[in-house]
């Protein structure tokens, strides 16, 4: 069988087995996480608990990303809310820091429309921008965690975020997804700056 051949069979149903498998497996182990965050946000930041927004997916179509809140709907004299750094509270940056903000997502993945690795997801508006080249980085499911995402991060520039992204759905293998997971892992331990650790996940 070809390169190509392998490539179908792993990324259409090993690599979603493995997901479903994952998924279910921190699911089940990080119950008690949820157990506690879910009532401490809606304590300490409010309702809803969960933050909810639009992002482009495999094929084009739209789904709805989960991830637990992390900012307040403070809002200024005339009503409007205040900028994102004032809404952010050290509660907030506790989540993000520690990643368990990106948690709620393991649902996405349950339900098909994510994988632990893939480009990351981006604004739904964003789709209609693309060009056709880059209209290739949805022929994959996006992902928790990416190429990008272990190269650099924001210190990217959007067209290099790109390449990287074109890159893993042409060369998408298990070698390949098992390097960025170990990178990712290592990434959220060895950052020293709250604003490196919140801007590992484009947000």
């Amino acid at each position: 069988m070809n390169y190509q051949g392998k490539r179908r069979i792993y990324v259409c149903f090993v690599k979603r087995a493995l997901d479903v498998l994952l998924a279910c497996i921190l699911l089940f182990l990080l119950l008690p996480i949820f157990l506690f965050t879910a009532p401490a946000v809606r304590i300490r930041l409010g309702s809803p608990v969960f933050f909810k927004q639009e992002r482009g997916g495999l094929g084009g179509k739209s789904f709805v990303i989960f991830k637990f809140r992390t900012m307040t709907d403070d809002k200024d004299k005339n009503g409007e809310l205040l900028p994102d750094d004032k809404r952010l509270t050290r509660f907030g940056r506790f989540l993000r820091r520690t990643s368990i903000d990106e948690l709620p997502q393991l649902w996405n993945i349950l339900r098909g429309e994510m994988s632990f690795v893939g480009p990351r997801p981006q604004l739904s508006e964003f789709l209609p921008h693309y060009t056709e080249e880059e209209k290739l980085r949805h022929s994959v499911r996006p992902g928790l965690t990416g190429l990008a995402q272990v190269s650099g991060r924001n210190a990217l520039r959007w067209k290099k975020r790109f390449e990287l992204d074109l890159f893993y759905v042409e060369k998408v293998s298990f070698g390949l997804d098992l390097k960025i997971l170990f990178l990712t892992f290592g990434a959220l331990f060895v950052r020293n700056n709250d604003s490196d650790i919140e801007s590992f996940y484009d947000r």
